[in-house]
This record gives structure tokens, sequence and C-alpha cells, in this order.
């Protein structure tokens, strides 16, 4: 693979795993947030997507966010009587969004992230290395 090419597919990556990190960080930061009034509904978990398509300029097949999807699964429920939002029964519809789930997914991008990340620095070095042999 051409250099230009690997940087391009590296680089393509760390945003595409940025890009991930920031729905999964919206998605924890939301996971205990009640309705804004009572009948509203509750944050729903958001779900990123990636697209690969070949970028003409450097021939390589790089990856991006593609559109945001929303978690169609049902709500959490909370029994909150007290909640102002809660129904006549007490409960309160919470985010759909697993803290665990949302931890694991973090945690797998941040590898993905330094995977990347390692790509780059691994081809920058051998371009270093090429060129200190032409010299």
């Amino acid at each position: 693979m051409e250099f230009s090419k690997s940087l391009a597919a590296s680089t393509s990556g760390l945003k595409a795993q940025s890009g991930r990190m920031r729905i999964i960080a919206e998605n924890i930061a939301n996971a205990d947030s009640a309705p804004a009034s009572k009948g509203a509904e509750p944050y729903r978990r958001k779900i990123p997507t990636f697209t690969s398509h070949l970028d003409r300029e450097t021939g390589a097949n790089v990856v991006e966010t593609g559109r945001v999807r929303r978690d169609s699964s049902a709500f959490r429920v909370k029994h909150d009587p007290g909640n102002p939002v809660a129904d006549a029964k007490g409960d309160v519809s919470m985010p759909n969004v697993n803290p665990l789930i949302e931890n694991m997914d973090m945690r797998e991008a941040q590898r993905s992230y330094e995977a990347n990340l390692n790509m780059v620095t691994t081809t920058r070095k051998m371009i270093a290395q090429t060129l200190a042999i032409l010299k």
C-alpha cells in the first residue's frame, strides 16, 4: 500500500472513531436525564453508523461517520412518584441508554482510535526512514 493511501485510510478512521466517541459521550451524559415535561419523550439513545467509499484523490478506501440512527428499543421505567413528570402510577420514562453498554462501546472506539493513530505513526516513521535512505 502506498504511504498516501495508508495515511488517508488511517486518518479517516481517526475522524470516524472520534465522531463515534462524541455520540457515545452524549449518550452517557443523558443516561439519567428525565423528560423535560410531563408526557414528553425522554432522551433516545443514538447509534452511530459508518460508510466507506473510495477517495478518488488518493485511491484509498476511507471511512466516515454516516447517519446517526435513534435506538427504537423501549424506554426504561423508573418508579419515582415525587418526580413532577411521573404518570398516575408514579412511573417515569427514562432514556433507553445502558451505561455499561455505552462504556464498552467507548472502550472499543478508543482502541480503534489508538490502532489508527499507531498506523499513522508507523507510516510517518516509514516515510522518514525512506527519505533517510534516499539521502
